[in-house]
């Protein structure tokens, strides 16, 4: 089945076609970064603005280098939320037409589901279930227990900020450029993780759920004391936020102990030091990751992805589906 997926939820408008959920035949994307480099983070009037000037190039780009035409794909998927309102009636508004034009069957997917199922993208596409998924991005941080690509259980979420969230904040603390992850990520090389001893949320508590709000504040206030360390308070946040993730990933194998798999995914999945910690306290489980970094972050593979799961687990939905800010993830995972 060949799926073409749209994903326009926040800053990122991007077009991909994938068959049978795991064979990437085309996956572009018109970035932002640059552009709200300057902003220090997304202002959601021009993002909404900017998917509108680059879906049609995307969609025509995406198509040259697949080498298709819309009436050779089986059905289209496109983020329905959660996300920008504005930028997300973007892509939903050019998957109706496309779908209604051509007649092709349209499935709405949630965002965090299409990271959930990044991880086959390029990949063995055999799945090993039951599987503990850690999703960790600007927008959410969530820890899934799943039996299946569609049926799971979620085991935790943050209480406050997403971890993605904590690192661009942090990284503007520190006077490091947006986004906030990659930034620290490379001032943290250059530091010593033991430079300073910064909190570790919940450490103590029965949860598998996150806080970052208070690692924020302990963050500041160090700064303000050693307002020129820089590359040691990078890599000390770093580490105080990758320590929390794992730890909620420890807790959960302890209590599922027939787990198979690891997924780390999402934008913060592609911290080269939050997969070194992973590895290290799982070194008899396999633990997967996308397999190309940039598929770590926002693009529409993983949307075209997940429709073909959600297809083929429980059929293609034949409901006109509402396009939302803010949406559960239950009615995917369940």
């Amino acid at each position: 089945m060949i799926i073409l997926g749209i994903e326009s939820s926040c800053d990122e408008t991007a077009v991909a076609i994938v068959e049978d959920g795991c064979t990437v035949l085309s996956n572009t994307i018109a970035s932002t970064k640059e552009v709200f480099s300057m902003s220090g983070g997304v202002v959601p009037e021009d993002a909404a603005r900017r998917q509108v000037e680059c879906i049609l190039p995307v969609l025509h780009a995406s198509l040259k280098e697949s080498g298709l035409d819309i009436a050779d794909i089986d059905a289209i998927a496109v983020t329905r939320g959660p996300g920008l309102l504005g930028s997300l009636l973007v892509g939903t508004v050019c998957a109706r037409t496309i779908s209604t034009l051509w007649k092709k069957p349209l499935i709405g997917v949630h965002h965090t589901f299409g990271h959930l199922t990044s991880v086959w993208l390029g990949a063995d596409p055999k799945p090993c279930f039951p599987s503990l998924t850690l999703s960790a991005s600007g927008g959410h941080t969530d820890l899934w227990y799943r039996t299946a690509h569609t049926k799971g259980e979620l085991l935790g979420r943050t209480r406050d900020d997403a971890a993605g969230e904590a690192f661009d904040k942090g990284a503007s603390m520190l006077g490091l450029p947006y986004p906030g992850g990659p930034s620290i990520a490379n001032a943290a090389l250059e530091g010593d993780k033991k430079s300073y001893k910064l909190p570790i949320a919940l450490a103590g508590v029965d949860t598998f759920d996150f806080s970052f709000s208070g690692l924020k504040t302990a963050l500041k206030n160090t700064v303000k004391e050693h307002p020129d360390d820089t590359n040691n308070l990078a890599a000390s946040y770093q580490e105080a936020i990758c320590l929390q993730l794992t730890d909620r990933v420890k807790r959960a194998l302890k209590k599922h102990p027939e787990i198979q798999e690891i997924h780390l995914v999402g934008g913060v999945s592609a911290n080269l030091r939050l997969r070194e910690l992973t590895r290290e306290i799982v070194s008899d489980i396999p633990v997967r990751t996308p397999s190309e970094i940039r598929l770590c972050t926002d693009n529409a593979a993983m949307i075209a992805s997940a429709g073909y799961f959600i297809a083929k687990e429980d059929g293609i939905p034949t409901d006109v589906f509402e396009t939302s800010a803010t949406i559960p993830l239950d009615a995917f995972i369940h």
